[in-house]
């Protein structure tokens, strides 16, 4: 006896006075215990059976393979904006498959390898496997970090380490950058990195020279540099914009009232307008190019008000994309943007004069970036053959 409630005092089954209860109350105490099981069951069904018929899918929407139809966004009636210490559950639109495939697999290996970084996987970039295995246009794209994978800064959005000292920087990462990526075959290459405002140039001899190496290995690829903003060293911005790239880019993030709140303190609107507006003057031929993250509290108006000024100093491409917390100690998400409002950002910014805009929940600053591009590209090369024609 001993043994036996010892055994239901470990498991919590029961309280042991049960087992000293007399025989005839114990069918009393489990009759009871299944009645209430029973009705639990019984009201179960009643609400699955409910559920089922609020224009759930049936069975010939699984044959059919319509399921899609109904399950658009509109339909959701998830929370799509934060209350007071509430984490927000991510919508279906938000939501991407694991990425797979050769060429996925065949850029995360050589990366092993040469020990490089790419901001895809620091950042827990959701679009990794669409971007490195080509997507619609067959444009394989990767976004390389130079160096290293610890930032000076500590911007409350991202998930890169930071240090106030990081490593020094490796001198053969920009010949081995080129090296690595003129063997994969790229079509279009960004060239990103961490703020390293520990260096007096901040890093921006570092990618001038691997845009060169890369340019020699492969003149054909299309290079784009996104930046830091360099602490507003001019000098420094100059040098990056001239060193043959292709395409200037620098985020300013998010809208202009946001910016102490979501960013390092060094980091500022205005200094990063200037950024973008200088790489402008220094050659007017480079496309420039920022990015924008919704869903941290901003207005519509505010939104506005920031593509109003980038275009101001003569920004040519813009993206737009749903902020998504990284780490739990990162900023939460204030609001989940639907694509439809996203769709109408994009025309906001076409109607404005940027080159193009590229907006959704998964866009991203270097997101297809080359199939955007080259898209954009040869639509414009067609133009100008009719216009001759």
């Amino acid at each position: 006896m001993a043994l036996l409630k010892q055994s239901c005092c470990v498991f919590g089954r029961f309280s042991t006075s049960h087992l000293w209860q007399s025989p005839r109350s114990i069918p009393h105490v489990y009759g009871s215990s299944l009645t209430t099981v029973a009705k639990s069951s019984s009201d179960r069904r009643d609400r699955n059976k409910a559920l089922l018929s609020e224009d759930g899918p049936d069975l010939q929407d699984f044959i059919s393979g319509e399921l899609s139809e109904k399950s658009k966004w509109a339909e959701y009636r998830g929370n799509l904006k934060r209350q007071k210490g509430e984490r927000l559950r991510l919508p279906p639109w938000v939501k991407t498959e694991i990425p797979i495939g050769k060429n996925y697999n065949r850029l995360k290996n050589t990366l092993r390898d040469l020990n490089l970084h790419t901001v895809c996987e620091e950042a827990r970039c959701p679009n990794i496997g669409e971007c490195w295995g080509g997507g619609e246009y067959a444009t394989a794209t990767a976004t390389i970090m130079l160096m290293g994978d610890t930032c000076t800064r500590g911007c409350r959005f991202c998930s890169i380490k930071t240090a106030r000292q990081p490593p020094p920087l490796d001198p053969d990462e920009p010949y081995n950058t080129a090296k690595a990526i003129a063997a994969w075959g790229l079509d279009y290459v960004v060239l990103t990195s961490v703020d390293r405002d520990d260096i007096a140039d901040g890093g921006a001899e570092h990618f001038a020279k691997t845009v060169s190496y890369l340019k020699e290995r492969n003149p054909r690829i299309l290079v784009e540099c996104l930046t830091p903003d360099f602490r507003g060293d001019m000098a420094s911005v100059e040098k990056v914009v001239l060193s043959g790239l292709d395409v200037y880019a620098h985020n300013v993030e998010t809208v202009r009232e946001l910016q102490r709140r979501v960013r390092d303190a060094r980091a500022n609107f205005d200094q990063s307008l200037s950024v973008l507006k200088h790489a402008k003057e220094v050659k007017p031929s480079v496309l420039t190019k920022t990015a924008l993250m919704l869903g941290l509290g901003e207005t519509d108006q505010q939104i506005l008000n920031s593509l109003t000024e980038l275009r101001e100093v003569g920004v040519d491409c813009l993206t737009i994309g749903q902020y998504m917390q990284p780490t739990k100690r990162s900023l939460k998400v204030e609001q989940y943007v639907t694509p439809e409002k996203f769709a109408y950002w994009e025309k906001v910014g076409n109607e404005m004069g940027f080159v193009y805009t590229a907006s959704g929940p998964l866009v991203r600053s270097s997101y297809k970036a080359g199939e955007f591009f080259l898209k954009n590209l040869l639509s414009k090369k067609k133009e100008d053959i009719s216009v001759s024609d």
